[in-house]
């Protein structure tokens, strides 16, 4: 389904439904049709919120997980949302987990899926070989456990990013910050109701990461699937989707965010 995405000043961010705010992050190869899904399914009962990181609109000093969190930091003060509901998938998990560790006041859940800030495969060494169109295709479909999810459309989303120099030197530059921003020691800083959904054949961000963080996070909650990567959002939507339609009920009548 096709969504209008707003402009506001410097932000651009689709805006669906009414209820309480569930703001999702999106990952370092990213777009709006990662989660269209989950939009479609809760923007009945809730205010979806999809804000476009600017992975490559930022200078190369802020091309961090670090100025990314800033970014979204601004987003939520401009919209005035409260009682968030935040979910990240992978870059955009770390980003949410940076946000929340200096801006707890306005969030009251967060959910992780294929999240780095502890571990992660990157997309190897030689990554990203450009012009390889045949090399871009089998690093996409390792995103997922079923190959066929890599389609024609998402692989070529992927090899035009590729294929823009100042793009890969951004990429390259996110990719670094992600593995030099290791979360490990502060997560216990986290007081919210936190869920954890995690495809059971990661290879990026391997179930060990999961079990890791559900140790280090104090009020967490993890879930596997099976015959699912990276993205189970995008992969098993209608599993994820009762997951986490389940945990908001539980935390849907507790109090206001920690502060």
């Amino acid at each position: 389904m096709k969504y209008q995405l707003h402009q506001i000043e410097k932000f651009k961010f689709l805006e669906e439904g009414e209820g309480e705010p569930l703001l999702l992050l999106h990952g370092l190869f990213g777009a709006l049709s990662n989660f269209s899904d989950l939009v479609e399914h809760f923007r009945k009962t809730h205010k979806v919120i999809v804000p476009i990181l600017p992975l490559f609109e930022l200078d190369i000093f802020h091309t961090t997980v670090h100025g990314l969190a800033k970014f979204v930091h601004k987003f939520i003060e401009m919209r005035g949302y409260e009682n968030i509901n935040l979910l990240g998938n992978s870059l955009g998990g770390h980003v949410a987990l940076v946000h929340i560790l200096k801006h707890p006041e306005k969030i009251k859940t967060l959910t992780l899926t294929g999240s780095s800030g502890l571990f992660e495969n990157g997309m190897g060494d030689s990554y990203p070989k450009r012009g390889d169109y045949e090399y871009i295709r089998k690093k996409t479909e390792l995103t997922f456990y079923d190959p066929a999810m890599a389609t024609k459309e998402l692989v070529d989303e992927v090899f035009e990013i590729t294929n823009n120099r100042l793009k890969v030197i951004k990429i390259i530059a996110l990719a670094k910050s992600a593995i030099r921003s290791n979360l490990g020691e502060e997560l216990n800083q986290i007081k919210q109701p936190t869920l954890l959904i995690w495809g059971n054949n990661d290879t990026i961000t391997p179930p060990f990461v999961g079990q890791e963080f559900n140790k280090l996070i104090p009020n967490s909650e993890l879930h596997f699937i099976d015959k699912c990567g990276h993205a189970p959002m995008m992969e098993v939507p209608d599993e994820f989707n009762k997951i986490l339609e389940a945990f908001l009920a539980k935390t849907k009548q507790s109090a206001a965010p920690i502060r």
